[in-house]
């Protein structure tokens, strides 16, 4: 056994390489992250949002400030209200020493293409989110957001084929993806075999009630082993961080 705690407390430093991403990609790693209370809910009164405290938030936009793009589902992205990602002067600068762009655009996961040209995301951004969806979803809604100037992404007919949307989204030179939930999509995810790290906060509450867990599926799934990467404690929360046990590094 050892000690995570009392230690020293990182600094901004230790953490940006604590959180950065291995380097000279060569395919796509995908970052999960999510909060959870000590129960195991993944919401509290519907948000994650409620489960948060100003370290996690530290984690959440540092990672964001690493990221080439956030893949998130069309669920989350309505309940938490995304807009456009925003970079504060820290994090600006961060990017610019990683030599990434200057803000990730948000890819939003949708079989029904439900994002339009008037929402927040695109018309509160200072770049064009992505649409990942299927050929089933409405044609109309598809070619609207193209010419608002919106990449729109078809990987599947009915079904959003996630191994294929983290290979696009590679082929665009987005290698640094982070997916911020919610469960079903990071469910897809862990079925198809393409998360690499899983960055968890667990927030000291017990909230009950019928909140979700991190990660859902239709079926039972055979389990990932997971390695510990980090464990980073700040005030009663751990911020844990895992690779996946036949990932390297």
């Amino acid at each position: 056994m050892d000690q995570l705690w009392p230690v020293p407390a990182p600094t901004a430093a230790d953490l940006d390489e604590l959180y950065d991403y291995p380097p000279d990609l060569a395919r796509p790693f995908v970052r999960a992250n999510f909060v959870s209370s000590a129960d195991g809910a993944v919401t509290l009164k519907g948000r994650s949002g409620g489960l948060s405290d100003p370290a996690d938030r530290e984690v959440f936009a540092l990672q964001r400030a690493m990221a080439d793009v956030i893949l998130v589902g069309a669920g989350t992205a309505r309940a938490e209200g995304y807009r456009g990602a925003r970079m504060p002067p820290r994090h600006a600068q961060l990017r610019r020493e990683l030599g990434l762009a200057p803000v990730p655009p948000i890819a939003v996961v949708t079989a029904t293409c439900w994002l339009t040209s008037e929402h927040v995301l695109v018309t509160d951004t200072e770049v064009p989110p992505i649409v990942v969806t299927v050929a089933s979803s409405p044609a109309e809604h598809r070619e609207a957001l193209a010419e608002a100037g919106v990449p729109v992404l078809v990987v599947g007919e009915d079904r959003v084929d996630v191994a294929i949307a983290v290979q696009m989204l590679g082929e665009l030179g987005l290698n640094r993806v982070l997916t911020e939930g919610g469960p079903e999509l990071f469910g897809d995810m862990i079925e198809a075999d393409v998360v690499d790290e899983l960055c968890l906060t667990i927030s000291p509450q017990l909230v009950g009630g019928s909140a979700g867990r991190i990660a859902v599926t239709p079926r039972e799934l055979d389990p990932r082993s997971l390695r510990l990467a980090s464990a980073v404690h700040a005030g009663d929360a751990l911020l844990l961080r895992y690779r996946l046990r036949d990932q390297a590094g």
